[in-house]
């Protein structure tokens, strides 16, 4: 196991955590670096939960335009208009505006979903497989409707930047609270087409 300094700087430097937890973290991996960053981002998480209890009521509103045909506003609070005015929040408030130009999410979370509507989805989502038994359906079903958020909540949206494909817009918000030591909140946003009918 050989653990270097460079090693340390390299982790502290995509998580943002400090230099003992990075460590501490690279020991506990055995000096393996991705598993090492796992270790960290559980940890964030911990935080993250923790910190996701205080009011943050500061932040900034972004906004992001695609070549004059896609508009979007977003605002997302933070707890303190110092962290609001880093570069670091800056450039996550820049991020998720861009990512909603692409992806088009229709709201925030799954919470913000209206009961009928999910009820709907999944009644048809039923009505797709119910020649299997029940147990099979509810399995089915359950993979659709996390499919449907996936299309349709931020939070769940897989992040358009990220090459790998895997980090959810929540794990980016995580990321940056732990980063930064806030909690970190994407209020609301609203996203205009050129053409679009008014809703």
């Amino acid at each position: 196991m050989n653990i270097t300094a460079g090693n340390i700087k390299e982790l502290r430097e995509q998580t943002g955590a400090g230099m003992m937890d990075c460590k501490r973290a690279l020991t506990e991996a055995a000096g393996d670096f991705d598993k090492a960053l796992d270790i960290l981002r559980q940890k964030g998480l911990a935080m993250a939960a923790k910190k996701a209890l205080r009011e943050a009521s500061e932040g900034l509103i972004g906004s992001y335009i695609h070549m004059g045909k896609i508009g979007v506003l977003v605002e997302i609070n933070c707890e303190t208009d110092f962290v609001a005015k880093t570069d670091e929040y800056k450039e996550l408030v820049k991020d998720v505006a861009m990512h909603i130009a692409a992806a088009n999410p229709s709201c925030v979370r799954r919470e913000d979903i209206p009961s009928d509507v999910t009820e709907k989805e999944k009644m048809i989502y039923a009505s797709q497989v119910e020649n299997k038994p029940p147990q099979v359906v509810e399995k089915i079903v359950e993979g659709k409707l996390e499919k449907f958020y996936t299309d349709t909540c931020l939070l769940d949206q897989i992040f358009v930047k990220d090459p790998e494909g895997k980090k959810k817009i929540k794990d980016l918000v995580t990321e940056k609270v732990a980063k930064l030591g806030e909690n970190i909140v994407i209020k609301r946003f609203v996203r205009f087409q050129l053409g679009e009918k008014a809703s």
